[in-house]
């Protein structure tokens, strides 16, 4: 199973780059356990300086954008 966390405050596009990972996590099958991380705090934990920011595994693939949906199908 995948660990797969959403980085941001909640605005406009952390909520679209939400909606988008978990259609493509639907749509492909994979078992996978998002979450939501809105402390600012915790974005340095993983070098983030500009959300939205997407976490899989432990590992940043995407910061201060939201990628299309085929690039979001090649980081799942």
């Amino acid at each position: 199973m995948q660990t797969i966390k959403i980085l941001g405050s909640g605005c406009a596009n952390c909520k679209q780059l939400e909606q988008l990972t978990r259609k493509v996590i639907d749509e492909l099958g994979v078992e996978a356990e998002v979450t939501k991380v809105t402390d600012p705090t915790r974005y340095l934990e993983y070098g983030v300086m500009s959300t939205p920011a997407l976490i899989i595994n432990e590992e940043c693939v995407c910061s201060g954008s939201i990628p299309s949906m085929k690039d979001l199908t090649r980081m799942v």
